[in-house]
């Protein structure tokens, strides 16, 4: 596949998930949190949770395999050893970040939402913390263009 269908790929994608996690932090959250309304907030990840999961999916592969075209070979990995191989270690680095979130969110603060608004908080940290490790992806990314950091 050529590098500039994978690139439109991946910025598709990327669109939909630092898109989609931007709204939540900025337009869900402050809602939910005033009205302590769990159900808003689970409909909303309900709704989002396939899009963004399949977003993010898409991302990795697209990632990985414009990597593979920059010469960067999985035994380089987080060597930091050229400025290109340092943007894909920090957005590697940055991906497992965001995988512990979310395994974080989906196995101990969703599952008890609908009985502890109390968790609404933690559940907006974890949310915040995905949107600032997405941003940071995204501005990591536009380095590539320069040849890396």
């Amino acid at each position: 596949m050529s590098h500039h269908l994978l690139l439109i790929l991946h910025l598709f994608a990327a669109t939909i998930w630092v898109g989609g996690h931007t709204y939540l932090v900025i337009r869900v959250f402050p809602n939910v949190l005033k009205h302590k309304d769990t159900e808003a907030l689970l409909a909303f990840e309900k709704s989002y949770e396939p899009l963004g999961m399949s977003a993010l999916v898409v991302l990795a592969i697209t990632g990985i395999w414009m990597a593979t075209q920059y010469n960067i070979a999985l035994s380089d990995i987080f060597s930091f050893s050229s400025p290109i191989e340092r943007v894909v270690s920090l957005k590697l680095l940055l991906l497992l970040a965001t995988i512990g979130f979310a395994i974080s969110a989906q196995t101990r603060v969703i599952p008890t939402l609908s009985s502890s608004p109390a968790k609404l908080p933690s559940m907006a940290a974890h949310a915040a913390a995905v949107t600032v490790l997405a941003i940071t992806m995204m501005v990591l990314g536009t380095f590539v263009r320069y040849g890396g950091i």
